[in-house]
Protein backbone atom coordinates (compact mmCIF):
# COMPACT_ATOMS: atom_id res chain seq x y z
CA UNK A 1 0.00 0.00 0.00
CA UNK A 2 3.02 2.16 0.60
CA UNK A 3 4.84 1.42 -2.25
CA UNK A 4 1.66 2.01 -3.82
CA UNK A 5 1.05 5.03 -2.45
CA UNK A 6 4.66 6.07 -3.30
CA UNK A 7 4.26 5.69 -6.58
CA UNK A 8 1.48 7.72 -6.85
CA UNK A 9 3.63 10.87 -5.44
CA UNK A 10 6.01 10.47 -7.75
CA UNK A 11 3.77 10.63 -11.00
CA UNK A 12 2.18 13.35 -9.11
CA UNK A 13 5.07 15.45 -9.17
CA UNK A 14 6.54 14.24 -12.48
CA UNK A 15 3.03 15.86 -14.19
CA UNK A 16 3.31 19.38 -11.75
CA UNK A 17 7.23 19.17 -12.99
CA UNK A 18 6.38 18.35 -16.47
CA UNK A 19 3.03 21.25 -16.55
CA UNK A 20 5.45 23.30 -15.00
CA UNK A 21 7.95 23.42 -17.25
CA UNK A 22 5.71 23.72 -20.01
CA UNK A 23 3.80 26.83 -18.44
CA UNK A 24 7.40 28.18 -18.20
CA UNK A 25 8.78 27.24 -21.66
CA UNK A 26 5.59 29.00 -22.81
CA UNK A 27 5.99 32.20 -21.02
CA UNK A 28 9.87 31.97 -22.15
CA UNK A 29 8.37 31.70 -25.56
CA UNK A 30 5.95 34.43 -25.72
CA UNK A 31 7.25 37.40 -23.05
CA UNK A 32 4.59 39.98 -22.39
CA UNK A 33 5.80 43.00 -24.03
CA UNK A 34 5.40 46.63 -21.69
CA UNK A 35 4.22 50.12 -23.99
CA UNK A 36 6.47 52.45 -23.17
CA UNK A 37 5.07 55.10 -25.62
CA UNK A 38 2.24 55.69 -27.52
CA UNK A 39 1.79 57.14 -31.16
CA UNK A 40 -1.17 59.24 -31.81
CA UNK A 41 -1.36 59.92 -35.31
CA UNK A 42 -1.75 63.74 -35.06
CA UNK A 43 -1.04 65.99 -31.05
CA UNK A 44 -3.29 69.08 -31.00
CA UNK A 45 -2.09 71.53 -28.45
CA UNK A 46 -4.82 74.04 -27.65
CA UNK A 47 -4.06 77.49 -25.80
CA UNK A 48 -7.14 79.51 -24.61
CA UNK A 49 -5.65 83.20 -24.02
CA UNK A 50 -6.66 84.75 -21.13
CA UNK A 51 -8.92 81.59 -19.37
CA UNK A 52 -9.34 80.93 -15.61
CA UNK A 53 -9.60 77.86 -14.43
CA UNK A 54 -13.13 78.52 -13.10
CA UNK A 55 -14.16 79.49 -16.64
CA UNK A 56 -14.33 76.03 -16.94
CA UNK A 57 -16.96 75.25 -13.91
CA UNK A 58 -18.79 78.48 -13.88
CA UNK A 59 -20.17 78.35 -17.42
CA UNK A 60 -20.51 74.04 -17.21
CA UNK A 61 -24.44 74.50 -17.51
CA UNK A 62 -23.90 76.71 -20.77
CA UNK A 63 -21.84 74.20 -22.23
CA UNK A 64 -22.63 71.19 -24.96
CA UNK A 65 -21.18 67.76 -24.87
CA UNK A 66 -18.60 68.06 -28.01
CA UNK A 67 -16.25 70.65 -26.58
CA UNK A 68 -14.94 70.76 -22.87
CA UNK A 69 -17.35 68.95 -21.29
CA UNK A 70 -16.20 65.93 -24.06
CA UNK A 71 -12.75 66.54 -22.98
CA UNK A 72 -13.64 66.31 -19.29
CA UNK A 73 -15.84 63.23 -19.14
CA UNK A 74 -13.54 61.12 -22.02
CA UNK A 75 -10.03 62.83 -20.53
CA UNK A 76 -7.58 64.33 -17.76
CA UNK A 77 -8.87 67.26 -15.60
CA UNK A 78 -5.73 68.84 -13.74
CA UNK A 79 -7.88 71.02 -11.63
CA UNK A 80 -5.10 72.51 -9.37
CA UNK A 81 -2.72 74.01 -12.82
CA UNK A 82 -0.83 76.71 -12.22
CA UNK A 83 1.67 79.31 -13.69
CA UNK A 84 5.11 78.64 -11.35
CA UNK A 85 6.69 82.20 -12.44
CA UNK A 86 5.87 85.50 -13.34
CA UNK A 87 5.17 87.46 -15.49
CA UNK A 88 1.63 85.94 -16.35
CA UNK A 89 1.90 87.06 -19.92
CA UNK A 90 1.48 85.82 -23.32
CA UNK A 91 4.62 85.41 -24.85
CA UNK A 92 5.86 83.82 -21.75
CA UNK A 93 2.83 81.40 -21.37
CA UNK A 94 2.93 79.53 -24.64
CA UNK A 95 6.50 79.67 -25.09
CA UNK A 96 6.54 77.75 -20.91
CA UNK A 97 3.65 75.40 -22.28
CA UNK A 98 5.70 73.97 -25.13
CA UNK A 99 9.13 74.20 -23.46
CA UNK A 100 8.75 72.74 -20.63
CA UNK A 101 10.45 75.38 -18.42
CA UNK A 102 10.04 78.46 -17.14
CA UNK A 103 11.51 82.23 -18.30
CA UNK A 104 14.68 81.94 -16.51
CA UNK A 105 15.34 79.08 -18.45
CA UNK A 106 13.99 79.67 -21.92
CA UNK A 107 14.54 83.39 -22.42
CA UNK A 108 10.98 84.71 -23.16
CA UNK A 109 10.07 87.53 -20.09
CA UNK A 110 7.71 89.38 -21.70
CA UNK A 111 5.74 90.32 -24.52
CA UNK A 112 8.02 92.86 -25.05
CA UNK A 113 11.35 93.73 -22.48
CA UNK A 114 14.01 96.39 -22.32
CA UNK A 115 17.33 94.43 -23.64
CA UNK A 116 20.17 95.37 -21.38
CA UNK A 117 22.53 94.39 -24.51
CA UNK A 118 21.19 96.80 -27.03
CA UNK A 119 19.51 99.48 -24.95
CA UNK A 120 16.48 99.13 -26.77
CA UNK A 121 12.60 97.45 -26.38
CA UNK A 122 12.27 94.45 -28.19
CA UNK A 123 9.41 92.19 -29.03
CA UNK A 124 9.50 88.14 -28.21
CA UNK A 125 8.70 87.14 -31.99
CA UNK A 126 9.99 90.36 -33.83
CA UNK A 127 12.91 89.86 -36.11
CA UNK A 128 13.43 92.44 -38.86
CA UNK A 129 16.33 89.57 -40.47
CA UNK A 130 13.26 88.38 -42.24
CA UNK A 131 10.61 89.28 -44.40
CA UNK A 132 6.86 89.23 -44.77
CA UNK A 133 5.38 86.41 -46.61
CA UNK A 134 1.49 86.99 -47.85
CA UNK A 135 1.05 90.81 -46.93
CA UNK A 136 3.73 93.84 -48.01
CA UNK A 137 3.42 95.06 -44.36
CA UNK A 138 6.08 94.72 -41.99
CA UNK A 139 3.39 92.37 -39.85
CA UNK A 140 5.57 89.23 -41.13
CA UNK A 141 9.21 90.12 -39.73
CA UNK A 142 9.08 87.52 -37.04
CA UNK A 143 10.80 84.54 -35.73
CA UNK A 144 11.09 82.52 -32.68
CA UNK A 145 14.82 83.29 -32.39
CA UNK A 146 14.67 84.82 -28.77
CA UNK A 147 13.17 81.55 -27.51
CA UNK A 148 16.86 80.07 -26.47
CA UNK A 149 15.16 76.42 -25.16
CA UNK A 150 13.40 73.76 -28.18
CA UNK A 151 10.20 72.87 -27.66
CA UNK A 152 8.24 69.83 -27.46
CA UNK A 153 7.43 70.28 -31.22
CA UNK A 154 11.07 70.75 -31.80
CA UNK A 155 11.75 67.50 -30.33
CA UNK A 156 8.88 65.96 -32.35
CA UNK A 157 10.90 67.17 -35.40
CA UNK A 158 14.02 65.74 -34.31
CA UNK A 159 12.94 62.58 -33.49
CA UNK A 160 11.20 61.99 -36.66
CA UNK A 161 13.86 63.39 -38.71
CA UNK A 162 11.73 65.98 -39.48
CA UNK A 163 9.25 63.99 -40.99
CA UNK A 164 6.92 64.47 -38.79
CA UNK A 165 4.82 67.91 -39.42
CA UNK A 166 4.11 70.79 -36.60
CA UNK A 167 1.93 73.85 -37.78
CA UNK A 168 1.20 76.82 -35.80
CA UNK A 169 -2.14 78.44 -36.04
CA UNK A 170 -3.00 82.12 -33.78
CA UNK A 171 -4.41 85.39 -34.37
CA UNK A 172 -1.78 86.46 -32.33
CA UNK A 173 2.02 86.04 -33.90
CA UNK A 174 3.42 85.08 -30.97
CA UNK A 175 0.97 82.66 -30.26
CA UNK A 176 1.56 80.63 -33.36
CA UNK A 177 5.86 81.27 -33.53
CA UNK A 178 6.44 80.43 -29.92
CA UNK A 179 4.42 77.42 -29.54
CA UNK A 180 5.62 75.85 -33.37
CA UNK A 181 9.25 75.82 -32.06
CA UNK A 182 12.57 76.96 -34.31
CA UNK A 183 12.24 74.28 -36.93
CA UNK A 184 8.28 73.68 -37.20
CA UNK A 185 7.13 74.09 -41.09
CA UNK A 186 5.16 76.61 -40.59
CA UNK A 187 3.51 79.24 -38.28
CA UNK A 188 0.23 81.19 -39.81
CA UNK A 189 -1.49 84.38 -37.47
CA UNK A 190 -4.00 87.01 -39.02
CA UNK A 191 -3.22 90.50 -40.43
CA UNK A 192 -6.35 92.19 -39.27
CA UNK A 193 -6.76 95.58 -40.82
CA UNK A 194 -8.16 96.16 -43.84
CA UNK A 195 -7.33 92.36 -45.66
CA UNK A 196 -8.34 90.03 -43.01
CA UNK A 197 -5.69 87.52 -44.30
CA UNK A 198 -3.57 84.82 -42.44
CA UNK A 199 0.19 85.52 -42.86
CA UNK A 200 3.48 84.19 -42.09
CA UNK A 201 7.04 84.69 -42.06
CA UNK A 202 10.22 84.60 -44.87
CA UNK A 203 11.62 82.26 -41.93
CA UNK A 204 9.45 79.41 -42.85
CA UNK A 205 8.72 79.97 -46.44
CA UNK A 206 8.81 82.57 -49.39
CA UNK A 207 5.21 81.83 -50.54
CA UNK A 208 2.32 80.95 -49.27
CA UNK A 209 0.56 77.60 -49.51
CA UNK A 210 -1.94 77.11 -52.27
CA UNK A 211 -4.43 76.26 -49.70
CA UNK A 212 -3.68 79.30 -48.08
CA UNK A 213 -4.27 81.67 -50.69
CA UNK A 214 -7.62 80.10 -51.23
CA UNK A 215 -8.87 80.45 -47.37
CA UNK A 216 -7.67 84.00 -48.23
CA UNK A 217 -9.75 84.58 -51.47
CA UNK A 218 -12.55 82.92 -50.16
CA UNK A 219 -15.19 84.80 -48.36
CA UNK A 220 -14.97 83.19 -44.84
CA UNK A 221 -13.43 85.76 -43.02
CA UNK A 222 -15.59 88.05 -44.49
CA UNK A 223 -18.83 86.18 -43.33
CA UNK A 224 -17.96 87.61 -39.84
CA UNK A 225 -18.39 91.27 -40.73
CA UNK A 226 -21.88 90.97 -38.82
CA UNK A 227 -23.71 92.22 -35.65
CA UNK A 228 -22.51 90.48 -32.58
CA UNK A 229 -25.49 89.28 -30.34
CA UNK A 230 -25.61 86.27 -27.92
CA UNK A 231 -25.69 82.81 -29.03
CA UNK A 232 -28.35 82.28 -26.36
CA UNK A 233 -31.11 84.40 -24.88
CA UNK A 234 -29.32 87.12 -22.63
CA UNK A 235 -31.39 86.04 -19.64
CA UNK A 236 -29.70 82.87 -19.46
CA UNK A 237 -26.08 84.26 -18.90
CA UNK A 238 -26.96 84.46 -15.43
CA UNK A 239 -22.89 83.38 -14.60
CA UNK A 240 -21.83 86.88 -15.53
CA UNK A 241 -22.75 90.50 -14.23
CA UNK A 242 -25.21 92.81 -15.67
CA UNK A 243 -24.66 94.25 -19.54
CA UNK A 244 -24.93 97.33 -18.83
CA UNK A 245 -22.22 98.88 -16.31
CA UNK A 246 -19.31 100.99 -15.71
CA UNK A 247 -16.54 98.08 -15.80
CA UNK A 248 -16.32 97.84 -19.58
CA UNK A 249 -14.55 99.61 -22.62
CA UNK A 250 -17.28 100.84 -25.21
CA UNK A 251 -16.23 100.48 -28.82
CA UNK A 252 -15.38 103.42 -30.85
CA UNK A 253 -19.17 104.55 -32.09
CA UNK A 254 -21.19 102.82 -29.60
CA UNK A 255 -22.91 104.53 -27.16
CA UNK A 256 -23.85 101.85 -25.12
CA UNK A 257 -21.35 98.50 -24.09
CA UNK A 258 -25.11 96.51 -23.99
CA UNK A 259 -25.57 93.89 -26.53
CA UNK A 260 -25.79 93.69 -29.24
CA UNK A 261 -22.95 95.32 -30.88
CA UNK A 262 -23.36 96.43 -34.68
CA UNK A 263 -19.96 95.84 -36.10
CA UNK A 264 -20.72 96.42 -39.84
CA UNK A 265 -22.01 100.06 -38.48
CA UNK A 266 -18.90 100.64 -36.63
CA UNK A 267 -16.50 98.55 -38.72
CA UNK A 268 -14.09 101.56 -40.11
CA UNK A 269 -13.98 103.20 -37.10
CA UNK A 270 -12.15 100.00 -34.77
CA UNK A 271 -9.52 98.75 -37.36
CA UNK A 272 -12.18 96.52 -39.93
CA UNK A 273 -11.19 93.44 -39.41
CA UNK A 274 -9.67 94.15 -36.40
CA UNK A 275 -12.23 94.20 -34.50
CA UNK A 276 -13.19 90.51 -35.40
CA UNK A 277 -10.61 90.20 -32.82
CA UNK A 278 -12.34 91.50 -29.82
CA UNK A 279 -15.26 89.29 -30.08
CA UNK A 280 -15.92 85.47 -30.45
CA UNK A 281 -15.17 85.37 -34.28
CA UNK A 282 -11.23 85.89 -34.07
CA UNK A 283 -11.84 82.41 -32.52
CA UNK A 284 -14.26 80.73 -35.09
CA UNK A 285 -11.92 82.35 -37.53
CA UNK A 286 -8.96 80.37 -35.77
CA UNK A 287 -11.06 77.55 -35.81
CA UNK A 288 -11.84 77.65 -39.32
CA UNK A 289 -8.37 78.31 -40.49
CA UNK A 290 -7.11 75.10 -38.29
CA UNK A 291 -9.56 72.82 -39.71
CA UNK A 292 -8.26 74.14 -43.21
CA UNK A 293 -4.68 73.33 -41.95
CA UNK A 294 -5.71 70.01 -41.02
CA UNK A 295 -6.92 69.36 -44.36
CA UNK A 296 -4.55 71.10 -46.76
CA UNK A 297 -1.41 69.99 -44.87
CA UNK A 298 -2.82 66.76 -44.50
CA UNK A 299 -2.42 66.07 -40.68
CA UNK A 300 -2.88 62.72 -38.95
CA UNK A 301 -2.74 61.27 -41.93
CA UNK A 302 0.03 58.58 -41.55
CA UNK A 303 1.81 56.43 -38.98
CA UNK A 304 3.76 59.68 -38.00
CA UNK A 305 3.15 61.85 -35.06
CA UNK A 306 1.86 65.15 -36.88
CA UNK A 307 1.63 68.40 -34.20
CA UNK A 308 -0.78 71.37 -34.45
CA UNK A 309 -0.42 74.35 -31.94
CA UNK A 310 -3.85 75.71 -32.02
CA UNK A 311 -4.05 79.39 -29.92
CA UNK A 312 -7.29 80.84 -28.86
CA UNK A 313 -6.63 84.50 -28.65
CA UNK A 314 -10.27 86.47 -28.76
CA UNK A 315 -10.86 85.43 -25.00
CA UNK A 316 -7.76 87.78 -24.27
CA UNK A 317 -9.15 90.93 -26.42
CA UNK A 318 -12.52 90.35 -25.16
CA UNK A 319 -11.47 89.89 -21.57
CA UNK A 320 -8.77 93.02 -21.58
CA UNK A 321 -12.03 95.11 -23.36
CA UNK A 322 -15.08 93.76 -21.45
CA UNK A 323 -13.64 92.30 -17.98
CA UNK A 324 -13.95 89.02 -16.96
CA UNK A 325 -17.03 89.49 -14.91
CA UNK A 326 -19.21 90.39 -18.73
CA UNK A 327 -21.66 89.06 -20.65
CA UNK A 328 -19.42 89.14 -23.71
CA UNK A 329 -16.87 87.17 -21.96
CA UNK A 330 -19.54 84.34 -21.15
CA UNK A 331 -20.77 84.75 -24.45
CA UNK A 332 -17.33 83.75 -26.03
CA UNK A 333 -16.65 81.15 -23.95
CA UNK A 334 -20.27 79.33 -24.64
CA UNK A 335 -19.05 79.99 -28.76
CA UNK A 336 -15.74 78.91 -28.16
CA UNK A 337 -17.02 75.53 -26.90
CA UNK A 338 -18.94 74.92 -29.67
CA UNK A 339 -15.84 75.63 -32.07
CA UNK A 340 -14.08 73.14 -30.26
CA UNK A 341 -16.83 70.33 -30.68
CA UNK A 342 -16.32 71.11 -34.28
CA UNK A 343 -12.34 70.18 -34.30
CA UNK A 344 -12.72 67.27 -32.04
CA UNK A 345 -15.90 65.89 -34.47
CA UNK A 346 -13.43 67.06 -37.49
CA UNK A 347 -10.23 65.12 -36.36
CA UNK A 348 -13.09 61.85 -35.80
CA UNK A 349 -13.99 61.67 -39.00
CA UNK A 350 -10.29 62.62 -40.38
CA UNK A 351 -7.49 61.70 -38.02
CA UNK A 352 -9.73 58.89 -36.24
CA UNK A 353 -11.54 58.57 -32.84
CA UNK A 354 -8.64 57.58 -30.49
CA UNK A 355 -5.85 58.25 -32.87
CA UNK A 356 -5.20 61.56 -31.96
CA UNK A 357 -4.21 63.52 -28.35
CA UNK A 358 -5.46 67.07 -27.44
CA UNK A 359 -4.42 68.88 -24.51
CA UNK A 360 -5.82 72.12 -23.55
CA UNK A 361 -4.68 74.84 -21.02
CA UNK A 362 -3.91 78.79 -21.00
CA UNK A 363 -1.66 81.11 -20.99
CA UNK A 364 -1.96 83.02 -18.31
CA UNK A 365 -5.68 83.96 -16.29
CA UNK A 366 -6.84 87.52 -15.46
CA UNK A 367 -7.59 89.45 -12.54
CA UNK A 368 -11.45 90.89 -12.24
CA UNK A 369 -11.79 94.35 -12.59
CA UNK A 370 -10.81 96.37 -9.69
CA UNK A 371 -13.08 99.25 -9.58
CA UNK A 372 -15.83 96.30 -9.48
CA UNK A 373 -13.49 94.58 -6.48
CA UNK A 374 -14.35 97.90 -4.99
CA UNK A 375 -18.16 98.10 -5.04
CA UNK A 376 -18.60 94.85 -3.74
CA UNK A 377 -15.78 96.14 -1.01
CA UNK A 378 -13.08 93.41 -1.50
CA UNK A 379 -9.50 95.10 -1.59
CA UNK A 380 -8.68 96.07 -5.22
CA UNK A 381 -7.28 99.55 -6.51
CA UNK A 382 -5.07 101.32 -9.34
CA UNK A 383 -1.24 101.93 -9.17
CA UNK A 384 -0.89 105.83 -9.58
CA UNK A 385 1.90 105.35 -11.69
CA UNK A 386 2.46 108.81 -12.82
CA UNK A 387 2.87 109.94 -9.16
CA UNK A 388 5.09 107.06 -8.15
CA UNK A 389 7.36 107.86 -11.30
CA UNK A 390 7.60 111.49 -10.02
CA UNK A 391 8.12 110.35 -6.42
CA UNK A 392 10.62 107.90 -7.46
CA UNK A 393 12.62 110.21 -9.73
CA UNK A 394 13.25 112.49 -6.43
CA UNK A 395 14.23 109.68 -4.58
CA UNK A 396 17.43 108.80 -7.11
CA UNK A 397 18.22 112.66 -7.81
CA UNK A 398 18.35 113.20 -3.68
CA UNK A 399 20.05 109.73 -3.04
CA UNK A 400 22.67 109.50 -5.76
CA UNK A 401 22.39 112.99 -7.20
CA UNK A 402 20.49 111.59 -10.55
CA UNK A 403 18.07 110.41 -12.39
CA UNK A 404 20.11 108.16 -14.67
CA UNK A 405 21.44 105.72 -12.67
CA UNK A 406 17.61 104.06 -13.72
CA UNK A 407 18.11 103.44 -17.64
CA UNK A 408 14.66 101.33 -17.36
CA UNK A 409 11.53 100.45 -15.58
CA UNK A 410 9.06 97.92 -17.01
CA UNK A 411 7.23 94.95 -16.21
CA UNK A 412 7.46 95.86 -12.57
CA UNK A 413 11.03 96.15 -13.23
CA UNK A 414 14.19 98.80 -12.59
CA UNK A 415 16.90 98.08 -14.78
CA UNK A 416 20.04 100.01 -13.57
CA UNK A 417 23.32 101.48 -15.10
CA UNK A 418 26.05 99.50 -13.56
CA UNK A 419 28.78 101.73 -15.49
CA UNK A 420 27.28 104.72 -13.95
CA UNK A 421 26.69 103.12 -10.21
CA UNK A 422 30.13 102.16 -10.54
CA UNK A 423 31.60 105.43 -11.60
CA UNK A 424 29.55 106.98 -8.59
CA UNK A 425 30.89 104.08 -6.41
CA UNK A 426 27.94 102.57 -5.37
CA UNK A 427 27.74 99.32 -4.68
CA UNK A 428 24.96 97.44 -6.89
CA UNK A 429 23.61 95.26 -4.35
CA UNK A 430 23.50 98.42 -1.92
CA UNK A 431 21.69 100.19 -4.84
CA UNK A 432 19.02 97.60 -5.34
CA UNK A 433 18.63 97.21 -1.51
CA UNK A 434 17.76 100.51 -0.90
CA UNK A 435 15.52 101.22 -4.18
CA UNK A 436 13.94 98.17 -3.34
CA UNK A 437 13.40 100.05 0.04
CA UNK A 438 12.15 103.28 -1.48
CA UNK A 439 9.46 101.31 -3.31
CA UNK A 440 8.32 99.46 -1.15
CA UNK A 441 7.07 102.79 0.67
CA UNK A 442 4.45 102.89 -2.19
CA UNK A 443 0.98 102.72 -1.74
CA UNK A 444 -0.35 99.65 -3.72
CA UNK A 445 3.22 97.93 -3.72
CA UNK A 446 3.52 94.88 -1.93
CA UNK A 447 6.46 93.36 -2.06
CA UNK A 448 9.82 93.84 -3.21
CA UNK A 449 12.90 91.68 -4.43
CA UNK A 450 16.38 92.48 -5.72
CA UNK A 451 18.37 90.76 -8.67
CA UNK A 452 20.89 90.04 -5.66
CA UNK A 453 18.18 87.61 -4.10
CA UNK A 454 16.92 86.44 -7.45
CA UNK A 455 20.65 84.84 -7.84
CA UNK A 456 21.76 84.18 -3.97
CA UNK A 457 18.85 81.99 -2.88
CA UNK A 458 16.96 79.36 -4.10
CA UNK A 459 13.28 79.36 -3.41
CA UNK A 460 10.57 77.14 -3.24
CA UNK A 461 7.40 78.56 -2.57
CA UNK A 462 5.35 81.83 -2.74
CA UNK A 463 5.60 84.99 -4.37
CA UNK A 464 9.70 84.46 -4.39
CA UNK A 465 9.96 81.56 -5.74
CA UNK A 466 7.34 82.52 -8.20
CA UNK A 467 9.75 85.87 -9.27
CA UNK A 468 12.79 83.78 -9.46
CA UNK A 469 11.25 81.44 -12.15
CA UNK A 470 10.57 84.30 -14.76
CA UNK A 471 13.74 85.70 -13.31
CA UNK A 472 16.19 85.20 -16.51
CA UNK A 473 19.48 86.01 -15.23
CA UNK A 474 20.90 87.60 -18.62
CA UNK A 475 17.57 89.58 -19.59
CA UNK A 476 15.94 90.49 -16.24
CA UNK A 477 16.25 93.91 -14.16
CA UNK A 478 17.91 94.95 -10.66
CA UNK A 479 14.63 94.86 -8.70
CA UNK A 480 11.29 92.97 -9.36
CA UNK A 481 7.88 94.88 -8.11
CA UNK A 482 4.51 92.86 -6.62
CA UNK A 483 1.39 95.23 -6.30
CA UNK A 484 -0.39 94.06 -3.22
CA UNK A 485 -3.34 91.40 -4.22
CA UNK A 486 -6.07 93.25 -6.01
CA UNK A 487 -4.02 96.22 -7.24
CA UNK A 488 -2.89 96.38 -11.12
CA UNK A 489 -1.84 98.98 -13.06
CA UNK A 490 -4.05 99.64 -16.27
CA UNK A 491 -7.34 101.16 -17.26
CA UNK A 492 -10.04 101.38 -15.27
CA UNK A 493 -12.44 99.13 -17.23
CA UNK A 494 -11.50 95.77 -18.87
CA UNK A 495 -9.27 93.10 -16.52
CA UNK A 496 -5.36 92.73 -17.00
CA UNK A 497 -2.85 89.72 -16.05
CA UNK A 498 1.12 89.83 -15.41
CA UNK A 499 0.95 89.12 -11.74
CA UNK A 500 2.02 86.90 -9.81
CA UNK A 501 -1.17 86.26 -7.01
CA UNK A 502 -3.17 83.29 -8.05
CA UNK A 503 -6.08 85.18 -10.05
CA UNK A 504 -3.31 84.87 -12.88
CA UNK A 505 -1.60 81.65 -12.36
CA UNK A 506 -4.53 79.31 -12.22
CA UNK A 507 -5.14 78.18 -15.38
CA UNK A 508 -7.14 74.53 -17.04
CA UNK A 509 -5.05 71.75 -18.31
CA UNK A 510 -7.60 69.26 -19.55
CA UNK A 511 -6.20 66.19 -21.98
CA UNK A 512 -7.67 63.36 -24.29
CA UNK A 513 -7.13 61.59 -26.55
CA UNK A 514 -5.23 58.35 -26.88
CA UNK A 515 -2.75 57.77 -24.50
CA UNK A 516 -4.59 60.07 -21.54
CA UNK A 517 -6.45 58.22 -18.62
CA UNK A 518 -9.89 59.73 -17.51
CA UNK A 519 -9.52 60.87 -14.60
CA UNK A 520 -8.72 64.08 -12.36
CA UNK A 521 -6.35 65.19 -9.82
CA UNK A 522 -6.69 68.15 -7.08
CA UNK A 523 -2.85 67.87 -6.58
CA UNK A 524 -0.86 70.68 -7.80
CA UNK A 525 0.48 70.68 -11.48
CA UNK A 526 2.61 73.23 -13.51
CA UNK A 527 2.86 74.60 -16.64
CA UNK A 528 6.21 73.62 -17.37
CA UNK A 529 5.13 70.05 -16.25
CA UNK A 530 3.05 69.94 -19.70
CA UNK A 531 5.91 69.26 -22.28
CA UNK A 532 7.28 66.34 -20.09
CA UNK A 533 4.28 64.51 -20.41
CA UNK A 534 3.58 65.05 -24.15
CA UNK A 535 7.06 64.16 -24.22
CA UNK A 536 6.78 60.64 -22.13
CA UNK A 537 3.91 60.05 -24.17
CA UNK A 538 4.94 60.02 -27.48
CA UNK A 539 8.18 58.14 -26.09
CA UNK A 540 11.03 61.22 -27.25
CA UNK A 541 13.40 63.50 -25.77
CA UNK A 542 12.37 66.42 -23.52
CA UNK A 543 12.72 69.71 -24.66
CA UNK A 544 16.39 71.02 -23.59
CA UNK A 545 15.77 73.25 -20.88
CA UNK A 546 13.09 71.32 -19.06
CA UNK A 547 12.22 71.77 -15.66
CA UNK A 548 8.69 70.11 -15.10
CA UNK A 549 7.94 66.91 -14.69
CA UNK A 550 5.61 64.27 -16.31
CA UNK A 551 2.40 63.98 -14.89
CA UNK A 552 2.09 60.36 -14.54
CA UNK A 553 -1.27 60.45 -13.64
CA UNK A 554 -2.59 61.60 -16.83
CA UNK A 555 -0.35 58.45 -19.13
CA UNK A 556 -2.08 55.37 -19.68
CA UNK A 557 -0.07 52.51 -22.15
CA UNK A 558 -2.12 49.85 -23.48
Amino acid sequence: MRTTNLIVSILALCMISISYGQRRKKSIEEPQQELISQTPKLVVGIVVDQMRYDYLTRFWGQYGNGGFKRMVNEGFNAKNNHFNYAPTSTGPGHTSVYTGTTPSMHGIIGNNWYDKATDKEVYCAGDDSYSSVGTTSDAGKMSPHRMLTTTITDQLRLHTQQRGKVIGVALKDRGAILPAGHSANAAYWFEGGETGNWITSSYYMDELPQWVEDFNTSNIVEAYKKPWNTLKPIETYVESGLDVNNYEGLQKGESTNAFPHDFPTIWGQNGQFDLLRRSPYGNSITADFALAALEGEELGQDAITDFLAISFSSTDYVGHFYGVNSKEVEDTYIRLDQDLARIFSALDEKVGEGEYTVFLTADHAAINVPSYLKDQKIPAGYLDMKGIGEKFDDFLQYKYGTTDVVKNLSNYQVFLDHKILTNLDIDIVIAQEEIAQELLSYEGIGQVYTGHQMWANDYTQGIPYILQNGYNQKRSGDVLIVPDPGYISYSRTGSTHGSPQIYDTHVPLLLFGKGVKQGSTVNRTEIPDIAPTIATLLGIAFPNGTTGQPIGEVLEFK
